[in-house]
């Protein structure tokens, strides 16, 4: 009797979820009785930007040296989520080339085609240019994908980077298709989101 009522549960849980991203993750067991955890593949793109920048107390020159995603997900509890970390490149997005924004775009498509959600991690100086070549080049999205970053590095005690990335994972399990940017409590979508430099944040134009 007790199987029979949890095969009821699920099947009204599957009914509900409809045809987003939602319905592709995969179901576990783990939780209470007669509860049904969803896990949610998430791969997490670094491409370097302030948010990643390290200090290096010798010339005390802050640089893109690696990543820095591993230490930030340690600090946060992410049940039923599984996240692959891909790192494209670790570069200060001045510096990002036409060609750069091609690996991206390119590593971008192929997390779209085994992950449920993709986060990019981005600098924020040319993030929304970044934003908007994806935009261009992947139509009718059915699946999230979100960019975030950070004002300040994650080192700094004053840093956004914890939030901006616990905001832009859960977006990534909320959102339907499309391309957008998730920092300091906002959502938008692109096209047309610029970065408000004196505010220090983003804004849809």
């Amino acid at each position: 009797m007790s199987t029979m009522r949890v095969a009821t549960r699920e099947q009204r849980y599957q009914r509900s979820l409809g045809d987003g991203p939602r319905r592709r993750s995969g179901l576990v067991g783990g939780g209470p009785a007669g509860t049904i955890q969803r896990v949610m593949r998430i791969a997490i793109l670094t491409t370097g930007g302030t948010i990643e920048k390290t200090y290096d107390e010798t010339d005390g020159s802050l640089s893109n040296v690696g990543s820095v995603l591993e230490v930030i997900l340690r600090g946060l509890r992410l049940h039923d989520l599984h996240v692959r970390h891909v790192r494209v490149m670790s570069k200060d997005s001045l510096d990002m080339t036409d060609q750069d924004r091609e690996v991206i775009l390119s590593a971008v498509r192929e997390a779209l085609s085994t992950d449920d959600a993709v986060l990019v991690v981005h600098g924020t100086d040319t993030l929304t240019v970044t934003g908007e070549h994806l935009y261009s080049h992947l139509p009718a999205l059915k699946k999230p994908v979100v960019l975030s970053g950070a004002m300040r590095p994650y080192e700094f005690r004053d840093t956004d980077a914890y939030q901006n990335v616990t905001e832009a994972l859960l977006a990534c399990r909320l959102l339907g298709g499309g391309v957008y940017v998730v920092m300091h409590n906002r959502v938008l979508e692109f096209p047309g989101v610029v970065k408000d430099r004196s505010r220090m944040t983003f804004v849809q134009e």
